[in-house]
């Protein structure tokens, strides 16, 4: 059986999901489509607004047969390191294709450009650190300088899409047996479009708008997201007040041990909170040209979870494959995959055994106080059979 790896949030799953599915496997000829999904926290530094057993089983209702999870140190981090850890697992568990959805032109070859970054990474580096303008976020510095680098290419765009398709090309190529790369471009709203538009695809942020303003939006779902969202809803608005105390009640230094936490930025972090009176108050006063919305976000929850530099060191040197579910055709994958596979595999957790472990076991509880309704989401929880 031939599998096709797709990297995914599915925030919520929703019918572009579905045609992102059913495009892997036609475009792939792969018998099974795998999703690396990530868990209760996201890469955009946020809590997922349903958890992550209720989107499991919406994408193998809908086009998916096998999830496994991506660790929250991988899953928790900017696209070099999201796609680092997200191609290791696809990997690892034997895909020998990659779909994924971009809003780059569809003549782009992701291939080739995975290609030359392999070749070149020494003049990649120097160009990097000869770039002056401190303004710049690094996803704008790298398309500088990829552009500058691979002009032939019609290198444009910095759509978090295109971005994420960029380091999934990067990471593939340095496999000694990389991945072939089917990008689909993207159809219906773009990524952050919140208008609902009926007979439209629409992006996860309008949905996420649209339920938090009461909007129907059970055209835009299958039914299963329908009613998962009727269930429960996560936000930094629910997790905002224990944010804000984590900040309240450490001392400088202790906030200055967090991972990525640089230049002082803790001052500026605990001055915002004593005055915000909920999470946009707060992500105004910290917001700056220098930062972006979503490196903040990140830095946020790596202070809720707290989340060290050697906690997360230590999580990046250890693998396994945490499998969240699957349909008859992904469980039969799985059988013929076991034999040949080099990372533990794991079917439940109710104790952690690694560091990697750990820190998703302790995302997990603090996920859960953003919403009472979040049921309990490790003790007793096995794949979900579709």
């Amino acid at each position: 059986m031939k599998a096709c790896g797709v990297i995914v949030e599915y925030n919520p799953f929703h019918n572009g999901h579905r045609y992102h599915a059913q495009q892997a496997r036609k475009r792939s000829g792969a018998e099974v489509v795998v999703a690396c999904m990530s868990g209760n926290f996201l890469q955009r530094g946020e809590p997922a607004i349903i958890d992550k057993w209720l989107r499991t089983e919406a994408a193998l209702k809908n086009g998916v047969d096998l999830v496994i999870e991506l660790p929250l140190c991988w899953s928790l981090q900017a696209a070099d390191f999201f796609a680092r850890g997200s191609i290791k697992l696809l990997q690892g568990i034997g895909c020998e294709s990659l779909c994924f959805g971009t809003d780059a032109e569809d003549r782009f070859d992701y291939q080739e450009f995975g290609n030359l970054v392999t070749g070149n990474q020494m003049l990649i580096d120097q160009t990097y650190q000869q770039l002056q303008d401190e303004k710049l976020s690094y996803p704008q510095k790298m398309n500088q300088v990829y552009s500058q680098l691979f002009a032939d290419m019609q290198l444009a765009g910095d759509t978090p899409n295109h971005i994420l398709g960029l380091a999934y090309a990067k990471e593939n190529a340095a496999y000694p047996h990389p991945m072939k790369l089917i990008s689909v471009p993207r159809i219906g709203s773009g990524y952050n479009e919140s208008n609902l538009r009926q007979g439209q695809l629409a992006s996860g942020t309008g949905i996420r708008e649209g339920v938090r303003s009461g909007a129907d939006i059970s055209s835009f779902v299958p039914p299963k997201t329908a009613w998962g969202l009727t269930q429960q809803s996560a936000s930094w608005e629910g997790l905002w007040p224990y944010l804000r105390y984590r900040l309240l009640s450490a001392k400088p230094e202790e906030l200055r041990r967090i991972y990525q936490m640089t230049e002082g930025l803790e001052h500026r972090l605990i001055e915002a909170a004593k005055q915000a009176l909920d999470f946009q108050q707060f992500m105004a006063q910290v917001k700056s040209k220098r930062y972006t919305w979503t490196r903040l976000q990140r830095l946020f929850c790596y202070v809720l979870l707290d989340i060290n530099n050697q906690e997360m060191q230590a999580a990046w040197q250890e693998n396994q494959l945490r499998v969240l579910g699957f349909t008859e055709i992904g469980q039969r994958y799985l059988s013929q995959q076991k034999k040949k596979l080099t990372f533990p595999l794991v079917t439940r957790v109710g104790k952690a055994q690694n560091r990697q472990q750990e820190l998703t076991l302790r995302s997990d509880e603090i996920y859960r106080l953003a919403d009472p309704r979040i049921p309990e989401q490790a003790v007793g929880r096995i794949p979900i059979r579709v």
